[in-house]
């Protein structure tokens, strides 16, 4: 019975398609993570300020419907862009949870399931961008919604904000980064932290902090493309 159960458990481990993330070791984590990393910063910056953005005129909502129905391919590719951002921040969030967890397991847990949590967020603000396109017909509605959208997810950004300062702890204590790096983290997740506060409690509120605090974020991308890579086998 027990050599029947063993390999079972044996063939569970190497089941097709299953995706163990906690059994990765650092050098895999480290990987997967810095090139998720790297894509995403392409594509949220494609989707939105290459895709979006230049569609949007605040306060025109003629203007903003006519330019989104003329380019109705570069919006819906802004939308694909960042919806395919929160499929990748799901693997980051394992394969930085793999990376940090033997530093302290609980926190490692608490900062995936943050940005976990963040990833929902900010798919229910792309969700009002399909709205506005949907919309189109009745400019001021659309314009709402991407609005909207802007609202929850720089407000959903004081959840990464979050993740970045758990990260952030994690690094500085880790023992294989230099602490810099842990100090770096917790700058840029403060900044987004900061937006958050500002867009609820402030009437007309610019989020700014976050795009002059994330040299942490680019930090951390080469970081792991370059030394976690090299990082050791763990022990198991």
């Amino acid at each position: 019975m027990t050599t029947v159960r063993q390999a079972g458990e044996t063939a569970g481990m190497h089941r097709p398609g299953t995706l163990k993330f906690r059994a990765w070791q650092p050098r895999t984590a480290s990987l997967i993570a810095g090139i998720a990393l790297a894509l995403m910063a392409l594509l949220a910056g494609f989707g939105n300020f290459g895709a979006i953005v230049p569609l949007v005129t605040p306060g025109d909502a003629e203007r903003t419907a006519r330019d989104i129905a003329e380019s109705a391919p570069l919006f819906l590719a802004g939308i694909a862009s960042l919806f395919v951002v929160t499929i990748l921040d799901l693997i980051v969030a394992g394969a930085l949870y793999a990376l940090f967890r033997p530093v302290n397991p609980v926190v490692s847990a608490v900062a995936a399931w943050t940005r976990v949590v963040f990833a929902a967020v900010f798919m229910v603000a792309i969700g009002r961008l399909v709205t506005a396109y949907s919309l189109l017909d009745h400019p001021v509605a659309a314009l709402d919604s991407i609005d909207a959208f802007t609202t929850i997810w720089v407000t959903g950004l004081g959840l990464f904000g979050i993740h970045l300062l758990l990260v952030g702890y994690l690094a500085y204590r880790s023992g294989f980064m230099a602490r810099i790096f842990g100090i770096l983290l917790s700058v840029a997740g403060m900044g987004y932290l900061a937006d958050a506060a500002g867009t609820v409690f402030v009437t007309g509120f610019t989020a700014v902090f976050g795009q002059f605090l994330f040299v942490g974020e680019v930090a951390l991308i080469f970081w792991l493309l370059i030394t976690g890579r090299r990082l050791p086998p763990r022990a198991e």
